[in-house]
């Protein structure tokens, strides 16, 4: 590979030899979207000669089409600004544009790694949200909510406390699941308006020192019509230059969709259980085999994946939070930690809440049997008859089956109750329904 960057990247590769783990390919490619904009708006201000803005801009234009990715060797744990990666940006495009563009007095005018590097982030994980989350929580909003429809008049066993509680049906469990996902999409939408609104302009501390009055508005307009994307000025220049919240909250909304999903997959979990000695209640797809030693055994490993995927999202939360507060006066120099792990949680949520929906929630079965006989089990049922015997005569049936295993109607009977308010308090669909005839 022939290197493209310069002395200040080949500096940066030596002083953070980390992880290696380079920043995220989004924030690069946004890098060069943003260069070559300000090139060209360069050009049309008169501050660049024409014919250097339209080879600055061709050359940041192949960045942002992420024909040169490996050119931004720079471990992603670098000086908090990102200036090493944005000099790196620099150097690659003044040698991709050749003689004389300098990367400092040319790509990098009007600019400082300041206010360049938290844009390309905000607006690379504007992009992903937009573009990549938001469509795949429709995805699985959309599979629940038909698996809701599928399964509206089947009755199951509730729990609460992980206990048996009266019946609901299959379908307002996922009904409920597909509320999760709409709201958590909702939630990301919310966040949005504030992520899209870039300290670009504000050059070092926010001032706008060696930028055209005009610079940011037309390098954000000439970027929205590029990418179909609401990019906004700040609420005020040194709030965005000083602190990173926009990327703080849109974390906090990707954070509570992962509280959502890992709701739903170990509901899935424990549903699926068994098959024999377990819940038994669904049966997820079987993707392969679940042991190397046990035949036949099949795990829900999708469940499992998301569970995961919702655990390292929350991590990478706490280290957001933790690098949001470092905004020391005119910067926070966490950003580079925040880039990744905002785009690492944008990633792993679009790609796992895809694979629930198609591999997990499109061939899901529901276990009719296991699910009719759990509702007729649950004793809970007896709640139904509190406004026709009261709290304590059902209370008491209540712990009389339990002792002897007895089925609730049985013991009911001998304590008095009548069949027809049998049959009529005791309709499991009308008592998952919340509409169990009252009394009279």
């Amino acid at each position: 590979m022939a290197e493209l960057w310069g002395g200040e990247t080949t500096k940066a590769v030596e002083n953070f030899p980390v992880s290696g783990e380079p920043i995220p390919v989004g924030v690069v490619r946004w890098l060069g979207r943003i260069k070559g904009a300000a090139a060209r708006v360069n050009g049309e201000l008169g501050l660049l000669d024409a014919d250097l803005a339209e080879r600055i801009g061709r050359a940041a234009d192949q960045i942002a089409a992420g024909e040169h990715d490996e050119q931004f060797p720079v471990d992603v744990f670098q000086t908090g600004s990102g200036t090493s990666s944005n000099m790196n940006s620099n150097e690659v495009i003044s040698s991709i544009a050749g003689d004389p563009v300098h990367p400092n007095d040319h790509v990098n005018m009007g600019q400082s790694s300041n206010d360049v590097f938290p844009s390309a982030v905000h607006l690379a994980a504007l992009e992903a949200m937009t573009n990549e989350l938001l469509p795949s929580l429709d995805t699985l909003a959309t599979a629940l909510e038909a698996k809701a429809d599928e399964y509206a008049d089947i009755v199951k066993a509730g729990r609460t406390h992980l206990m048996d509680a009266v019946p609901v049906t299959l379908g307002q469990e996922f009904a409920g699941f597909a509320a999760q996902v709409r709201q958590g999409h909702a939630r990301v939408s919310d966040a949005l308006p504030r992520l899209a609104q870039i300290p670009l302009g504000g050059t070092a501390t926010g001032t706008g020192l060696n930028t055209h009055p005009e610079f940011a508005a037309k390098v954000r307009e000439r970027m929205s019509a590029d990418t179909g994307l609401t990019i906004s000025p700040p609420a005020d220049p040194f709030e965005a230059q000083g602190n990173r919240d926009g990327l703080v909250e849109a974390s906090a909304a990707l954070k509570v969709v992962a509280v959502s999903l890992t709701k739903i997959a170990n509901d899935l979990r424990w549903m699926g259980s068994g098959p024999r000695v377990g819940l038994g209640e669904i049966f997820l797809p079987e993707l392969q085999k679940g042991s190397s030693i046990m035949p036949g055994k099949v795990n829900p490993v999708i469940p499992e994946v998301v569970a995961q995927v919702s655990a390292q999202v929350i991590g990478n939360d706490v280290a957001i939070t933790a690098g949001g507060m470092q905004g020391n006066f005119e910067l926070n120099v966490m950003i580079p930690l925040m880039a990744r792990n905002l785009m690492q949680s944008i990633h792993l949520l679009s790609t796992s809440t895809a694979l629930l929906a198609d591999k997990a929630i499109d061939g899901l079965e529901p276990n009719l049997a296991g699910l009719e006989r759990h509702a007729e089990g649950t004793l809970a049922t007896a709640t139904a008859l509190n406004p026709y015997i009261g709290y304590d005569k059902a209370a008491a049936i209540v712990k009389e089956a339990t002792a002897s295993g007895r089925p609730l109607r049985e013991v009911a009977r001998e304590h008095g109750v009548e069949e027809a308010t049998l049959s009529e308090a005791l309709d499991l669909r009308k008592i998952a329904a919340g509409s169990a005839a009252e009394k009279g």
